[in-house]
């Protein structure tokens, strides 16, 4: 068995154990699109969006497996419906992805969402894990929940909330159902992927000083 493969069954356990876990079915569907098992990603990702609609990121990848198995009807949908969750928001890197994907299909961009009015001031902080639910209400930590530089970017940019989500519940998960040895290289590496996925830091490396 291929290591993709491996990990495929990892999280496909993860999500089977754990049905409304999105991260899970998130990072399974993520596997398949690296497997090309696009039907399969397909499957992943629209649970994904039932359990967390606003998880903008998630739209832009159904879309791209939905053009790869020639359904273009469904993805021009899906990535119209992506810029507005993304718009409003304020996600502006899926945003821009998913403009970008409507124009090579020969798709009008949608119209950017006007403020809601009413809402308030807010705290002022802004999370930036795309499936924080918080919005304007979201409150930032007291002060860097580690002492290292990925504890600085935490504080800065991942609200209370989610961190707390973070580490008193599916960090706990992922080290029990993946059986991961934090006292080992390999156990810390992939106790940071998770987390990064966890956090919308999918595609960059986390150093620790």
């Amino acid at each position: 068995m291929s290591q993709l493969q491996e990990r495929i069954a990892q999280f496909r356990k993860m999500a089977s154990d754990d049905p409304e876990n999105e991260l899970g079915h998130f990072r399974l569907g993520q596997l398949f699109m690296e497997g090309q098992q696009f039907n399969d990603a397909i499957a992943s990702f629209c649970r994904t969006l039932e359990l967390s609609p606003q998880f903008s990121k998630v739209y832009q990848l159904l879309a791209s497996c939905l053009i790869k198995v020639d359904r273009k009807k469904e993805a021009i949908e899906i990535l119209q419906n992506g810029w507005k969750t993304a718009d409003e928001r304020g996600d502006k890197m899926p945003r821009d992805e998913m403009g970008k994907m409507l124009k090579e299909l020969g798709e009008p961009i949608p119209e950017a969402a006007r403020p809601v009015e009413g809402e308030g001031p807010g705290t002022g902080f802004r999370c930036e894990r795309p499936t924080c639910a918080a919005g304007n209400r979201a409150r930032q930590l007291a002060g860097p929940p580690l002492t290292d530089e990925v504890g600085k970017r935490i504080y800065e940019s991942i609200c209370a909330d989610c961190w707390n989500e973070w580490f008193k519940n599916y960090s706990i998960k992922v080290i029990n159902e993946l059986r991961i040895d934090l006292s080992t290289e390999f156990g810390q590496e992939e106790y940071d992927k998770h987390m990064r996925g966890f956090f919308g830091w999918e595609e960059e490396a986390i150093t620790h000083s």
